[in-house]
């Protein structure tokens, strides 16, 4: 039987006001541990589907699927690692870094589902998607509120930076995050540029060598080097589609 203090706990824990109000009539009831059981998990599948409508990380293939024999190079026990989430608790970095289509996107999706499986807060976007939100903000307000929501939550991840090239005022808005984060939240980051090429993403902006520094100290950087994994698959689809249209038309041959 569970001790009544664990009982009493859980149910302040829960903020179950009216049950502890009347806690010595009912704490002997059988029913009470059950009742809790329910309330628990009813709380924590909430948590995790608003978590999970809020973290906004899409439609992704899982982790299970990834083809890890595809790319050239790839430290599956570094990934593998990384979805134990140790990072987490020492407000780690993650980059993942590699040439476009190696599944860069895929396990930084996987990472973060992990993460909200866990019970910790996500969000994900993209680099352009972020610092163009930013930038579109036109008061210092309204800013500072939205450099809060993308500070606060536990895993911050900012996929494909390196896409697209971007002027001082986004370079110092990342800074302004990511200095934020720093030491406090983790955030992963994935592009397709090593750090040496970030003056191209970022041309004149005088904050890129902090920005870098930041995102590396205390983190782990992951390479992955290989063709692209989406054109394989549109290789592999357009030979299917060929033997397809070569068989239909041998039969229908006299």
């Amino acid at each position: 039987m569970t001790d009544p203090a664990t009982l009493r706990a859980r149910a302040g824990a829960l903020h179950l006001h009216g049950l502890l109000a009347h806690w010595p009539e009912v704490a002997a009831s059988d029913w009470v541990a059950a009742l809790l059981d329910w309330e628990e998990q009813e709380r924590g599948r909430r948590s995790l589907e608003r978590r999970l409508k809020d973290a906004r990380i899409g439609r992704f293939k899982p982790i299970c699927d990834f083809d890890w024999a595809w790319p050239k190079r790839c430290d599956r026990a570094a990934v593998e690692a990384l979805m134990a989430l140790d990072f987490l608790d020492d407000a780690g970095n993650v980059v993942l870094v590699g040439p476009n289509g190696v599944g860069k996107s895929t396990l930084a999706q996987n990472i973060a589902h992990q993460a909200l499986i866990a019970g910790h807060t996500v969000l994900f976007t993209s680099a352009g998607q972020l610092l163009g939100d930013l930038c579109a903000l036109d008061s210092d307000s309204a800013l500072r509120r939205r450099l809060r929501h993308y500070a606060r939550p536990q895993l911050l991840v900012i996929d494909e930076v390196g896409y697209l090239s971007y002027s001082n005022r986004h370079a110092d808005l990342m800074f302004e995050l990511v200095s934020r984060r720093y030491q406090v939240r983790s955030t992963l980051i994935t592009t397709n540029r090593p750090f040496a090429e970030w003056r191209e993403v970022f041309p004149n902006a005088a904050c890129v060598v902090s920005l870098i520094d930041r995102l590396i100290h205390n983190a782990e950087i992951v390479a992955i080097d290989g063709e692209s994994y989406r054109l394989k698959e549109a290789r592999e689809r357009t030979e299917q589609r060929s033997r397809q249209r070569r068989a239909a038309k041998g039969g229908a041959s006299p």
